[in-house]
């Protein structure tokens, strides 16, 4: 294998495959957009308000980037109680209903909700089964309105030895129109980033367990849940630091997943076949613009971005 790197602005683009040219063109470059947060999370883009709403977790806001480069409070705090100042109390991950309402996961109000076109706020899920759901990390939309969303327990001081959690699972969890809430898998320890592929047939998710970082693919059946679980892609012997985080699909089926060293881009069949690397280890990312062509990340303090040559899978 060879491997080159690349300066592109702000950042690297690490080569492992000459099929990367056709993604991340030989002349793309990554460029800060904002700065100054705590740790930025959830990027989503909306095409009618042309803006990209993301969070700080431990910043306890919901924000919103506009293409004039402002940065607005959406919601602060989201989290109304009080907390130990630093803790990842706020809102991760977003996405938007196919009415265009923002659907986020919350981490300290230990819920789903949506927020309505009046602002208000309609919880979809706190609980599974009579017991309080952990703390929601990362939500996506099916095409037929089920909501998909995972569930680990970052959002709890002490995580899986909190006092406070109820479930003894970390899940993955489908949200039908109608109100009922499935478990669709409950053998990680760390469920994270989730998304489908463009016919919807298959389904991935991350495990940010540090000792199993994995990243997951499901077969999705006809009623909507999911089957035949295994390993797409297993980062456990990347030497850079990080952990499966968020993901993202093109349309062609190739991923776009946060990770070890940075934005690895794998093709459908699972191999990598480079890297894009921010100057702060990204945690999400997602496709904005009116053609879908950027890639937003959320990357710790920052937010960033990168023009790519296919267009994504975006609400």
């Amino acid at each position: 294998m060879s491997v080159t790197y690349r300066r592109a602005g702000t950042g690297w683009i690490r080569r492992l495959d000459p099929a990367l040219d056709r993604l991340v063109s030989p002349g793309a470059h990554i460029e800060k957009i904002a700065s100054g947060f705590l740790f930025t999370e959830g990027p989503v883009w909306s095409r009618p308000g042309r803006c990209l709403y993301f969070s700080d977790i431990p910043g306890n806001a919901l924000l919103k980037w506009t293409p004039d480069g402002k940065v607005t409070t959406v919601r602060k705090p989201v989290f109304p109680g009080s907390y130990t100042p630093g803790f990842g109390i706020g809102p991760n991950g977003h996405t938007l209903d196919q009415e265009g309402r923002l659907i986020s996961c919350e981490h300290g109000n230990r819920r789903l909700a949506r927020t309505e076109r009046d602002g208000s706020i309609t919880v979809l899920a706190d609980r599974y089964e009579g017991r309080r759901l952990n703390s929601p990390n990362d939500v996506v939309v099916k095409g037929n309105g089920d909501i998909y969303f995972t569930d680990p327990p970052y959002g709890l001081p002490g995580h899986d030895a909190s006092p406070h959690k109820e479930l003894p699972f970390n899940g993955v969890f489908r949200l039908t129109p109608a109100g009922r809430l499935d478990l669709l898998a409950s053998n990680l320890r760390r469920p994270n980033g989730l998304a489908f592929s463009a016919d919807e047939r298959k389904f991935y998710v991350a495990n940010s367990e540090h000792a199993r970082r994995l990243w997951m693919v499901y077969d999705v059946r006809a009623d909507g849940t999911v089957a035949d679980g295994r390993i797409f892609f297993d980062a456990n012997k990347h030497p850079a630091r990080g952990v499966p985080d968020g993901m993202k699909l093109d349309v062609r089926g190739s991923l776009y997943c946060t990770g070890p060293g940075g934005v690895l881009v794998l093709s459908p069949g699972g191999r990598h076949l480079g890297t894009i690397v921010t100057p702060e280890l990204p945690a999400n990312c997602h496709w904005g613009d009116e053609d879908g062509r950027t890639l937003y990340i959320t990357a710790r303090t920052g937010l960033y971005r990168i023009r790519l040559q296919v267009p994504g899978i975006r609400p």
